[in-house]
């Protein structure tokens, strides 16, 4: 039709290929191997189906030299696929890139999805990795009580290091139960604190076999653990989560039994090298304490005690000699500076002085005693004339002649009749007493 574009079957088929391309991209996918061809190109050709559908699939050589079998009719499998079309026939089909049996396959992704989990939340950083300490004297075993790990741990430590001191906490390594019973036990291992490392694994299996390693109760056990934990999970080859978790990684359980104890004969050897080096040493302070001893030894010949003694004992009696003078002679002139003092102190003694002192006092105490007599007798005098003056003028002589002072309530005196009013009370001083009056009448 005028103005749509007419396409060719290969232009048609290279739109739909990359619609399905961009569309769903890379998928993982389940189902059942059929008609599976492997011709000379190396290239792999076969059906994969389930119960109600079917779908063509391709692996080429570059990629199926990785899978470490070789499909089988009816086989379920485990693929990474991309979604593409077969332009030459028009057909679509899956292009593979990673096969795996369909069981360790499921388990595979599991185990990947749980470890980019525990990544991200920080599990696996070195931060919280524990070292192991250098005195390790208790190692505390949590595996199989009848597994091969066991045997194996216990041979190496017994020859390696008899000194240790092991405890066992037995658990399942392989069920439905054991990661639950793995992880029971880490935390009792914690709880009793009579270890000083947790060696945590089993002999090796398949991945379903070592799966409880992998079980993500188990890694946040081993995550708490306050006890350093070694992981011994499997071969050397095999990983589990708990590897990546643990604070060591032992690539089998033989070599955590090496990793945590010591070598008797290293040991031997070292204490052979240190008893060498004390007897190098003791040896050498022998030696110096020998050349001190004769030295000293010649210190002493040369310098006699019995010579230093007459030494000191002479240079004592000089002393003391010298000494006696010195006292003699300053005991003589303290005496001789007695006498002078007592000399000059006879010549102003003052005892004089002192007879004339209490004379003068005695002159003054009496011409004291005079002039307070005086001065009383005076003031006497003065007291009698004010005192006459005092009562001449004073209101009481007025009353004492028979007159009254009256006053209102206020002790104010009343000098003319305005100052009361008729009903007020007012109060009359007598001689000996006075009166309180009411005014009953103004005249």
């Amino acid at each position: 039709m005028q103005g749509n574009k007419i396409l060719s079957v290969k232009d048609l088929n290279q739109m739909v290929k990359d619609l399905l391309t961009d569309a769903i991209g890379q998928i993982w996918l389940v189902g059942e191997i059929s008609n599976f061809s492997r011709p000379s190109s190396g290239h792999w050709y076969f059906t994969l189906k389930d119960d109600t559908a079917q779908v063509r699939c391709a692996m080429f050589r570059n990629s199926n030299f990785r899978v470490g079998f070789t499909p089988q009719n009816g086989q379920q499998v485990l693929v990474r696929a991309s979604v593409t079309l077969y332009e030459a026939r028009g057909e679509y089909q899956l292009v593979i890139d990673k096969m795996q049996a369909a069981g360790a396959g499921l388990l595979q992704q599991k185990f990947e999805q749980l470890k980019q989990k525990l990544s991200e939340e920080g599990l696996f950083d070195a931060v919280y990795k524990k070292t192991l300490p250098d005195n390790i004297r208790t190692v505390g075993i949590i595996t199989s009580s009848t597994g091969a790990a066991l045997h194996d741990i216990c041979q190496i430590l017994k020859r390696r290091d008899p000194s240790l001191h092991l405890i066992i906490y037995p658990t399942q390594v392989q069920g439905n139960e054991a990661a639950a019973q793995i992880a029971k036990m880490i935390q009792i291992a914690n709880l009793r604190q009579e270890c000083d490392v947790l060696i945590v694994g089993r002999g090796g299996g398949s991945l379903e076999d070592l799966w409880s390693f992998n079980e993500e109760v188990v890694a946040r056990a081993i995550f708490a653990s306050q006890l350093p934990i070694v992981s011994a999970v499997g071969h050397e080859i095999d990983f589990t989560i708990a590897d990546f978790v643990a604070d060591v990684r032992a690539p089998t359980p033989s070599a955590a039994a090496e990793l945590v104890s010591r070598d008797k004969l290293d040991q031997i050897r070292r204490i052979e090298e240190q008893n060498q080096r004390l007897s190098l040493a003791m040896d050498y302070y022998l030696m110096r304490r020998r050349e001190m001893l004769n030295k000293l030894r010649h210190q002493l010949q040369t310098q006699h005690p019995q010579a230093k003694l007459s030494k000191q004992l002479n240079r004592l009696l000089t002393t003391r000699h010298s000494l006696y003078e010195n006292i003699q002679q300053y005991l003589l002139r303290q005496s001789n500076r007695h006498n002078s003092l007592d000399k000059r102190l006879s010549r102003v003694s003052p005892q004089n002085n002192i007879i004339y002192l209490t004379q003068k006092l005695s002159q003054k105490q009496q011409q004291m005693f005079n002039l307070i007599q005086q001065k009383l007798v005076k003031s006497k005098h003065q007291f009698a004339m004010q005192t006459a003056q005092l009562n001449s003028v004073s209101p009481l002589a007025t009353l004492e002649r028979g007159y009254t002072v009256t006053t209102n309530q206020a002790q104010t005196v009343i000098r003319s009749r305005e100052q009361v009013t008729v009903g007020e009370v007012i109060i009359t001083r007598l001689k000996n007493g006075k009166l309180v009056s009411q005014v009953v009448e103004i005249e």
